[in-house]
């Protein structure tokens, strides 16, 4: 007996599976018309998204670059720092600057500081520039360091053969005696003056120091100043003290106290 024919699916059948497939490829259009419109609008987002990340790094290399150019020329206080906000930095120069400061830099001095003086005095190359004037040397110096004087010249008396022919100056034995001027020291004896030292000027005149005790120079040049002799009571004295006379060059003795006022010197 000859097989039966492969059953027919019905129409219902054929209606409903047609309506399945209707459906499948219904879904199929919607799933890629998702897909697309996911695409399209991921694709532009995501380019925006790296145009976004680059101009962020290049805003934040110049904000970087800023930062370093104002903590190197920071002023005095981040007060005075630029906060324009079209500067896209001022934060971060700020921050700079007080990390500066924090950290005990430097800082670059303000226009309006004043500009200190240097201290001690300042060499000069002027070649005319004249050196400073010593102190004017004194003309003649007291041959004792006490003023005061006794007796005085031409003064007449016992002890003396016709007048006194200097001035005395009373002052304790031992006590120095010095050159009343630059010159020459020669020594002697004599009965009336005792030990004598004589200092024989440039010009001339001589200085006779009398009754001396002992010599400190016996010959030679000395200046001004110099200690000379020691005060003494030798000769013809009656204690301590020292009989000085000035002598001009080929002349006697002359009154000494004249001769020290001319000299811008008075003993007494």
């Amino acid at each position: 007996m000859a097989p039966d024919a492969a059953a027919r699916p019905t129409r219902a059948e054929l209606r409903l599976a047609a309506r399945e497939q209707s459906r499948a490829e219904r879904r199929g259009a919607a799933k890629a018309a998702t897909r697309t419109a996911l695409l399209r609008v991921a694709l532009p987002s995501v380019a925006a998204l790296g145009v976004a990340a680059a101009a962020a790094v290049t805003v934040q290399g110049e904000t970087d670059q800023r930062a370093q150019a104002a903590g190197r020329t920071a002023p005095h206080t981040a007060a005075e720092a630029p906060d324009n906000p079209a500067d896209g930095g001022a934060e971060a120069a700020k921050a700079a600057a007080q990390q500066a400061v924090a950290a005990g830099g430097p800082t670059q001095a303000s226009r309006g500081d004043a500009r200190q003086p240097l201290a001690g005095a300042q060499p000069t190359d002027d070649p005319t520039a004249q050196p400073t004037a010593e102190p004017a040397k004194p003309k003649v110096v007291m041959p004792v360091a006490q003023h005061g004087l006794g007796e005085l010249f031409g003064e007449a008396g016992t002890h003396w053969a016709n007048r006194h022919t200097g001035i005395d100056f009373p002052v304790d034995g031992g006590s120095q005696v010095m050159a009343v001027t630059d010159g020459t020291i020669r020594t002697l004896w004599n009965p009336s003056y005792g030990y004598m030292s004589i200092l024989k000027m440039p010009d001339g005149t001589e200085a006779w120091y009398c009754h001396l005790r002992a010599y400190k120079v016996r010959k030679g040049p000395v200046k001004q100043g110099d200690v000379i002799a020691f005060v003494g009571s030798s000769g013809n004295s009656t204690g301590p003290h020292l009989h000085f006379e000035i002598r001009p060059a080929g002349s006697g003795p002359v009154d000494p106290l004249p001769w020290f006022l001319s000299n811008g010197l008075d003993p007494r």
